[in-house]
C-alpha cells in the first residue's frame, strides 16, 4: 500500500516558544516511529519531514497531492495560535483532489479526538494513543477492503455527531517495535533516542500520563535493544544522544539498577547524552555511573519551591528531593536545567515568594535565558490533562486556543495574576531580544558582562514587582506598569 507519514510544517508561537510543553507535543519521535512501523509491515513508505526541511504548507500541499498516497498519516502537532493552519491544511488537501484515507496521530488528536472529529470533515480517522499497531492494522485493513471502523485505537465517526473509540493497551513489548526512521539532516549535532516511553507519576498538569489512557505508565526498552539502536547510530556518524523520555530513570528500585545496567553499558562506546528525569530519582552512585558513561546534560522537573504547590499538582515528590538533586549534579560538574511553573492559577503570593527564594537560594537566577524562562512559566492548561479536567468541573476554565485544546484558567489571587501580566511579558521581551542578531543581548554575540547586567536587573524587578504584589496598597495598572518596565529593561 502506499502510504505517506508526514510531520507538517511548524509555525514557532510568539507567546508559547519558551515554553517546555514544546517537547512532548513536538518531539518524542512519533513520524518515525509510525513510518518504521508500516515500513516494516511491508507497505510502501515515505517519511515526509516537513517540518524538518523548514517547508511551508503551500510547499507541503504539492508534495502529497504529487505522491497521492493512498493513505496520509499525519504526526499532528499543536502549535498553538497556529494549529488552524494544520486543520486548513487538512481541508485544502481535500478541495484540491486528495481522495486518501487521511488519519491524525500524536499527542493533539489523542486528547482531543472528539472535537477534532466533530470540526475537521476532512479527517477520515484519529489514533488516539500509540500509533505503530493501530496504523499498521489500519493500512492492512484499507488494502483488504475490510470494516475499519472498529479497529482498537482509532477514533471514527458513528454517526451525527457522535464518535466511537475503543481503547487500544499501550505497548507492552517495546523491543518488538522497528527502530524509528530518521530523516538525514546534516548539521544536525544531537540524535534523540526514546530509552523508554511513559512516566509512573500522574500530574496534574502533564500530558504524558493521559495519553497513556489516563494512566500512570512506564514501559522501558531492554538495555540490548537500546544499545544496539546506538551503535547504528554511531555507525552514520552521531556522537552525542539526548534520551527524550518523560523520565529516563524509571520507577523504584528496578528503575535504578536499569538505569546503572545501561550506564555501565554505554560507557565503553565512548558517547555523550543527555536526559530527563524526577528529582526524586536521582542517588548519588546512579549519578556517579551515567557521569562516567558520558552524561553531560540533565533536565529535571522541580516545578515550584512552595510545597503547597507541589501537592497541588500532584507531583509526587518534595523540596529536599529537589534540592538534593541540585546538589548533586553541581557535586558531578553538571548544571542541571530545570523544568519550573513560577505561576499557578491556585498559587498565593507567599507561594510565588517561596518560588522565587527557592531559586536565588539554589543560584539558579544567575544565567540570562534561564533567568527569563525560570521567572515566566506559567501552569499550561491543556485538554485532556487531570488539570483541565479539574478546573472545568471548578467553573474556573474557559476555553481557549484552537478548538478549545487550551484552557484559561481563573487565578484565586488576583494579585498574582497582576504580577504574572506584569513580570511574564518582560520576561519574554528578553528572550526575544536574546534572539535577535541585531541586539546587544544576543545569544550569540552578547558577552559575560552584558548578560551579567541584564541578569541583575531583571532578578531586581521581579523582587520588586513581588515586593509590590505583596503590599497592601493600590497596584498600577499592569498594562501601564508592565510598559514601563519594559522600557527599562530596554536601556539596561
Amino acid at each position: 500500500m502506499n502510504i505517506m507519514v508526514l510531520e507538517h510544517p511548524r509555525i514557532v508561537s510568539k507567546k508559547h516558544f519558551n515554553d517546555i510543553a514544546n517537547t512532548p507535543l513536538w518531539s518524542c519521535l512519533m513520524g518515525g516511529y509510525a513510518a518504521a512501523a508500516l515500513q516494516a509491515a511491508g507497505h510502501e513508505v515515505r517519511y515526509l519531514d516537513a517540518a524538518g526541511q523548514q517547508w511551508g504548507f503551500k510547499r507541503t500541499l504539492l508534495a502529497v497531492l504529487d505522491t497521492a498516497p493512498q493513505l496520509l498519516c499525519i504526526n499532528a502537532v499543536y502549535f498553538w495560535e497556529h494549529t488552524d493552519k494544520l486543520l486548513l491544511f487538512c481541508q485544502n488537501l481535500r478541495k484540491n483532489g486528495f481522495e486518501g484515507h487521511l488519519n491524525l496521530f500524536g499527542f493533539f488528536p489523542s486528547l482531543a479526538y472528539q472535537v477534532i472529529l466533530k470540526s475537521v470533515p476532512a479527517a477520515d480517522t484519529l489514533t488516539v494513543g500509540e500509533c505503530e499497531i493501530t496504523l499498521c492494522e489500519l493500512a492492512s485493513t484499507l488494502e483488504q477492503g475490510g470494516a475499519w471502523h472498529a479497529l482498537p485505537g482509532l477514533a471514527v465517526r458513528k454517526g451525527g455527531n457522535d464518535v466511537r473509540l475503543v481503547k487500544r493497551p499501550a505497548v507492552k513489548d517495546l523491543d518488538a517495535l522497528p527502530f524509528p526512521i530518521r530523516p538525514q539532516c546534516e548539521g544536525i549535532e544531537t540524535v534523540s533516542i526514546l530509552a523508554s516511553r511513559g512516566c509512573y507519576n500522574h500530574c496534574s498538569f502533564c500530558l504524558v500520563p493521559s495519553f497513556y489512557n489516563s494512566r500512570a505508565l512506564w514501559r522501558g526498552r531492554s538495555i540490548c535493544n537500546i544499545v544496539e539502536e546506538i551503535e547504528m547510530l554511531m555507525n552514520k556518524g552521531w556522537r552525542d544522544f539526548y534520551f527524550a523520555d518523560p523520565n529516563f530513570i524509571g520507577p523504584g528500585e528496578k528503575g535504578q539498577r536499569r538505569a546503572a545496567e545501561m550506564a555501565e553499558r554505554l560507557a565503553p562506546l565512548n558517547i555523550t547524552f543527555g536526559m530527563e528525569t524526577r528529582p526524586n530519582d536521582l542517588k548519588p552512585v546512579l549519578l556517579e555511573k551515567l557521569c562516567a558513561a558520558g552524561l553531560t546534560s540533565l533536565l529535571m522537573g522541580i516545578e515550584s519551591g512552595s510545597a503547597a504547590m507541589l501537592k497541588q499538582l500532584n507531583k509526587g515528590g518534595g523540596l529536599q528531593d529537589a534540592s538534593n538533586a541540585i546538589t548533586l549534579c553541581r557535586k558531578a560538574g553538571i548544571e542541571p536545567e530545570i523544568g519550573f511553573i513560577m505561576f499557578l492559577p491556585d498559587s498565593s503570593i507567599s507561594g510565588i515568594r517561596c518560588n522565587f527564594e527557592f531559586l536565588t537560594h539554589h543560584l539558579l537566577l544567575d544565567r540570562l535565558d534561564r533567568t527569563a524562562n525560570l521567572l515566566s512559566h506559567g501552569q499550561i492548561v491543556l485538554m485532556g490533562t487531570t488539570g483541565y479536567k479539574r478546573f472545568q468541573q471548578e467553573k474556573r476554565l474557559e476555553p481557549a486556543g484552537v478548538l478549545g485544546f487550551e484552557g484559561h484558567v481563573r487565578f484565586f489571587d488576583p494579585r498574582v495574576q497582576w504580577l504574572q501580566a506584569v513580570a511574564v511579558p518582560a520576561c519574554l521581551h528578553i528572550l526575544e531580544q536574546m534572539s535577535q542578531p541585531d541586539s546587544a543581548i544576543y545569544w550569540k554575540k552578547a558577552d559575560d558582562a552584558a548578560w551579567r547586567n541584564v541578569n541583575e536587573r531583571l532578578v531586581v524587578i521581579f523582587d520588586s514587582l513581588l515586593s509590590e504584589a505583596q503590599g497592601s496598597g493600590m497596584l498600577p495598572e499592569a498594562i501601564e506598569r508592565r510598559s514601563q518596565i519594559i522600557s527599562e529593561l530596554s536601556l539596561v
